[in-house]
């Protein structure tokens, strides 16, 4: 059970998947119930996020020295200012929950991580809107899968 809960952990700290996979998985394949995949999933999605609000600017200007990782961090900056300034604009930083909170490909604890840094929010209040954020992304998510679920079970009877 432990190297469940640790697989899960690891699916929802990795980028791209985050909560959107690593919930489902949690509950579809791992037979967790639908509050321990929440939970689980939630865990794992944030422990990433404290490390990126507060280190990344930190080893921004250790690794930009170099052209190569320079590129790199432009790149990340450039489609996570885009994927944001829209929704930080119109929103201000209740757009930093919703843009993290739609589960949605690009958008996301960790691009809402680095677009925070971007627009100077601070770290201990980016961390709570990221949160609640990632709540709401769980929350729809746990939705979708109670929903799927029960859809299925009624099919098959």
């Amino acid at each position: 059970m432990i190297g469940k809960v640790f697989q899960v952990i690891w699916l929802a700290m990795l980028p791209i998947f985050e909560l959107r996979l690593a919930l489902p998985m949690a509950y579809f394949k791992y037979d967790f119930n639908i509050y321990e995949s929440f939970l689980i999933a939630i865990i794992g999605n944030m422990i990433p996020i404290i490390v990126v609000l507060y280190f990344l600017v930190w080893v921004e200007k250790i690794l930009c020295r170099v052209a190569f990782f320079r590129k790199i961090f432009d790149w990340i900056y450039n489609r996570s200012s885009k994927a944001f300034s829209h929704n930080y604009a119109k929103w201000g930083k209740l757009g930093l929950v919703l843009f993290v909170g739609i589960p949605l490909p690009m958008t996301g604890a960790w691009t809402g991580a680095i677009a925070s840094t971007l627009f100077k929010i601070k770290p201990k209040e980016a961390f709570w809107l990221i949160f609640c954020g990632v709540v709401l992304a769980g929350i729809i998510v746990s939705t979708i899968c109670v929903l799927y679920s029960n859809l299925a079970l009624s099919w098959l009877s």
